[in-house]
């Protein structure tokens, strides 16, 4: 193990537990270091900090997995880190009610730059960097051992493997996996298409988003924007809602989610599914809804265009406040890293007085029981909710 020095005015964060050394924080730097190198960080007395791997000689040099001082690792250092995640999960979020959420998320579970979410008895897996990537044998072993799947597939195919010069992989690295995985979340059964669907094929941190928009839909009509498979959809059909139009740019998407109602058994007459930009839909209905949600994708990917999305957002709340009835109810959602909560609230704030609408605060949720944060980590935060009510 490469023992690497922390300089000793830039100690704070590592004292604090932050998972990542960026390379202005270190005296030196040798040549040659391989990515997924195991290093052990010590103060400029020697004093033992903490361990992790090397990134990279560029911003973020060390990702911190381990702050034991002897910790070896190997196979069973992973499955120690596997099976402590598991026990999380079952005690807070498996039930017989729901078996699909994330299992690891990468530095929160102290793996950094590792993926890994549980759909029934099988799992997907993401390597979003090249130092966890030369880990892959050992972690997919001890995901093997310890949750015994049927079948585990990777989607490492993620826009940010680029910058680390790493091309796109998918396919079954264990057992066998369907085309299809049959799931339950909170009762509801979704069939997620785990190796052409977005991301790892389903949304699972907005389970507790999706679940808090049905006490808002009781006989009321609904419109799910950037709708995808129909998450909201079917939970806002199962509270009662008289009607829910759908409004997605994928048709394939748009055919699962209307499998997905017939799925749990709702009326199919209750629904409308509109292949669309959302924005363009937006801007020539004329109807109003007593209800709209919006979980766009992330519209700032990049730091650097953080004030170009932040009118994105604005523009794409303000149609939809404009095609709320009186008393109606906004659920809006942000995935963007770049994008504050406090952000979110302003632009907010700007949409509703475009629009000539008051704004009231009902609900605010961030991330999920699943997708859990270390305190310190303030870069893995992206997830923000807000549930509002107009005049």
């Amino acid at each position: 193990m490469i023992t690497l020095t922390i300089k000793k005015n830039r100690i704070g964060p590592v004292l604090g537990r932050h998972p990542w050394i960026f390379s202005q924080a270190l005296a030196n730097i040798p040549d040659g270091i391989p990515p997924g190198k195991p290093v052990k960080l010590v103060s400029e007395t020697g004093e033992f900090l903490a361990s992790g791997y090397f990134s990279s000689y560029s911003q973020i040099a060390v990702r911190i997995w381990s702050y034991e001082k002897d910790e070896t690792v190997n196979g069973p250092f992973f499955t120690r880190r596997i099976e402590r995640a598991w026990h999380i999960r079952r005690q807070y979020v498996e039930n017989p009610s729901t078996n699909a959420y994330r299992l690891i998320n990468g530095e929160n579970d102290l793996l950094p730059g590792l993926i890994v979410d549980k759909y029934a008895d099988y799992l997907v897996v993401q390597f979003h960097t090249r130092g966890i990537e030369s880990w892959k044998t050992e972690i997919i072993d001890a995901l093997e051992t310890t949750l015994r799947p049927k079948g585990i597939y990777e989607r490492s195919d993620m826009p940010v493997r680029k910058q680390e010069n790493l091309g796109s992989v998918q396919g079954v690295l264990y057992g066998s996996v369907p085309d299809r995985i049959t799931i339950r979340e909170n009762g509801f059964q979704f069939l997620v298409d785990v190796k052409h669907g977005q991301k790892t094929g389903f949304f699972l941190d907005q389970r507790d988003k999706r679940l808090a928009s049905m006490k808002y839909a009781k006989e009321k009509k609904v419109l799910n924007c950037f709708s995808y498979t129909g998450g909201f959809t079917v939970y806002t059909l199962a509270a009662g809602a008289n009607h829910v139009t759908s409004v997605d740019t994928s048709e394939s998407a748009l055919e699962l989610a209307k499998e997905n109602v017939t799925l749990n058994g709702l009326d199919p007459e209750r629904c409308e599914f509109v292949c669309d930009d959302v924005k363009s839909y937006l801007r020539n209905i004329e109807e109003q809804f007593d209800v709209v949600i919006l979980d766009p994708p992330a519209f700032i990917k990049d730091r650097r265009k953080k004030k170009e999305g932040i009118i994105g957002y604005r523009a794409i709340n303000e149609l939809a406040i404009r095609a709320l009835s009186k008393d109606g109810i906004l659920v809006t959602c942000s995935c963007s890293a770049h994008l504050t909560l406090d952000d979110l609230r302003y632009l907010l704030s700007e949409a509703g007085g475009r629009a000539g609408r008051s704004l009231h605060f009902l609900e605010t949720y961030t991330h999920g029981i699943d997708h859990p944060q270390l305190v310190p980590f303030t870069e893995g935060s992206y997830l923000k909710c807000f549930i509002v009510c107009t005049e």
